[in-house]
């Protein structure tokens, strides 16, 4: 996959493990109009904290560096001290400035950066570097995820095309919340548009909102979830600042690509056999509705149901009542796929729910949940919880 003005390509630095590809570097050929999200958790990784403070002082960049087997978060100013020297040795052989670098690292928690493979790493990627390489980045980043995650678009109108590809990890620690600079997901996304960076950055923004932000595999928040977003501007289009003809296009593209990769995402979720819709209507506002789907998506219970193939409508209803939504239980309904099982708050009968297991093999299927308590209603896609998910997080950092 190519996206015009970027070039990429990764190494072996033995971060972690030896003989895989575990250090990424993704370069633009000039600054490129440049917006990012970031974690909510409180606590931040060091890669996490260094760009916050870059974006506080300027919006282009022209390289991102990456590795998987160290978060490179609990490390004090050593961690900080251990970005700066990554950008400053990173702009060096790029001929930028240090500004102009990005730093993003996922893997374990509380270890210290193993600066002399590392810096060897990075030399070793930029000598690599070519337009081919985003595929090697996205395979570079993964830690307990089973495959490489990419989805791509081309925009085609009139005499303009522009070409968007993204790459995502991440399998556990997987609950993201994240908004704008005030285990792990991360996300990369390069794009040969011309923009400005306010509508660059609210096109990110509602795209997250709509697709990372809206999944779960294991209810845990990460301190390193980012995902940043680079516009070459080597297109040519008119410039887009949110009025232009192109503009919503390039928004509904970029939406797209990430609803793609967060799918991705939860389908590979660790040890994950089932990939599941929870969808909440009927509330009686957005936030109840959310409430009410999140702590669904996100109940044990339920999610162990998904992985036996159970259709225990009685944690279900039991999840959406402790979540803090309001509305009468003996107005619920709920349904798996196109089977009712809950009518008014009571069960349809052993025949619906033998219906229901049956689709419950299948490896998506979805949960429908009505409130009966007004109009609004939210999404959530997220796995089951296995056997497995319990072996790989109880011995990841050994």
């Amino acid at each position: 996959m190519i996206v015009p003005g970027f070039r990429a390509a990764a190494a072996e630095a033995g971060i972690k493990y030896k003989d895989r590809l575990d250090l990424g570097c993704i370069v633009c050929e000039r600054p490129a109009v440049t917006s990012a999200v970031f974690t909510r958790n409180l606590v931040k990784a060091a890669p996490v904290l260094d760009a916050i403070q870059l974006f506080s002082g300027g919006k282009r960049f022209r390289a991102i560096v990456v590795n998987s087997g160290n978060a490179n978060a609990c490390t004090g100013m050593r961690g900080l001290e251990d970005c700066r020297r990554i950008r400053r040795d990173t702009a060096h052989l790029l001929g930028c400035a240090k500004d102009e670098v990005l730093v993003c690292s996922t893997g374990v928690i509380g270890a210290f950066l193993p600066m002399d493979r590392y810096v060897a790493g990075i030399e070793k990627a930029v000598s690599r570097l070519s337009e081919n390489g985003l595929s090697d980045v996205a395979q570079a980043i993964l830690t307990t995820d089973t495959r490489p995650k990419m989805a791509n678009r081309t925009i085609s109108v009139d005499s303009y095309r522009m070409t968007i590809v993204a790459m995502a990890k991440g399998a556990g620690m997987i609950s993201p919340s994240m908004g704008p600079p005030h285990a792990t997901m991360l996300s990369f996304v390069c794009c040969d548009a011309v923009v400005e960076h306010g509508f660059w950055q609210d096109v990110l923004n509602e795209a997250v909102d709509a697709s990372f932000n809206r999944i779960t595999v294991d209810g845990d928040m990460s301190t390193n979830d980012t995902v940043v977003a680079m516009a070459s501007g080597i297109a040519k289009n008119p410039l887009e600042n949110g009025t232009g003809i192109l503009a919503p296009i390039l928004r509904e593209a970029v939406t797209d690509v990430l609803m793609d990769l967060a799918r991705q995402i939860v389908k590979d979720g660790e040890g994950a056999s089932k990939c599941v819709s929870v969808k909440v209507k009927g509330a009686k506002d957005v936030l109840d509705a959310e409430l009410a789907a999140r702590a669904i998506a996100d109940s044990n219970l339920v999610k162990t149901a998904f992985f036996g193939q159970d259709p225990n409508w009685g944690r279900i209803l039991a999840a959406a009542g402790r979540s803090g939504a309001v509305f009468d239980p003996d107005e619920v309904d709920i349904s798996i796929g196109s089977v009712q099982i809950v009518n008014k708050g009571m069960p349809v009968g052993p025949e619906a729910e033998a219906e229901a297991a049956g689709l419950m093999k299948e490896e998506e299927f979805s949960v429908v949940v009505d409130l009966g308590a007004g109009s609004h209603d939210f999404q959530v896609l997220t796995c089951d919880l296995t056997d497995e998910y319990v072996h790989i997080n109880a011995d990841y950092r050994t």
